[in-house]
């Protein structure tokens, strides 16, 4: 996967407009009902960062940035300040934020999920960029120590623990964690002009699945 393991700066994409997105096929039946399903296990997030530009020397960061990762063709990591970490926006990180997965005395290696939840229903989200030096994993109610008792793949957020957790066993973590994008544009059209106006560019960037 073409993939550069880079956060887009995160003082530009502060401001930005953004969220997740899903895919609904709704048909309409002769009686008036409707039947809903979707392809997409999982939704997909959308951003503009042209909305966090303030200043000209935003620009040039934006034009660097966008060079360096050749237009679409490379990913990078993008901090979404609306949501970036495990535990809710007011609380500090903890190992015990999430549960993302129970011991079965085989299984050694647990993917990072973050879960929405209302009402009895809930979304498991896979997690696959986690930030490196927030990440805390523990099982049950006591933390363990990074490549003591686990390691950690950064570039997609899998735990792999030295010894699988026993049968019943809550394995539970807490992180900050980026988004894997890419611009969805080939081209950056900028105006000085206009910027000092208020005007700010169109930057589209779009979520990318990471295997």
């Amino acid at each position: 996967m073409n993939f550069h393991e880079v956060r887009f700066p995160a003082s530009l994409s502060f401001g930005s407009v953004g969220g997740p997105e899903r895919r609904t096929d709704v048909v309409t039946l002769a009686n008036g009902f409707e039947e809903r399903n979707t392809p997409w296990a999982h939704s997909r997030r959308r951003y503009d960062a042209g909305l966090g530009l303030r200043a000209l020397e935003d620009i040039e960061t934006l034009i660097a940035f966008f060079e360096a990762r050749q237009g679409q063709v490379y990913g990078f990591r993008w901090k979404d300040w609306s949501d970036y970490k495990s535990a809710t926006a007011a609380a500090e990180v903890s190992f015990r934020d999430q549960v993302i997965g129970t011991g079965d005395g085989i299984t050694s290696a647990f993917q990072l999920v973050k879960r929405y939840t209302s009402g009895d229903h809930s979304y498991a989200r896979p997690i696959t960029k986690p930030v490196l030096g927030t990440v805390r994993v523990g099982l049950n109610q006591d933390e363990l120590r990074e490549g003591v008792d686990y390691q950690l793949d950064l570039e997609r957020g899998m735990v792999q623990f030295v010894f699988a957790p026993e049968v019943g066993t809550e394995v539970v973590a807490g992180f900050e964690f980026d988004v894997p994008v890419r611009f969805d544009t080939d081209r950056i059209q900028t105006s000085v002009a206009s910027f000092q106006a208020g005007e700010a560019p169109n930057v589209p960037v779009v979520e990318v699945r990471v295997p």
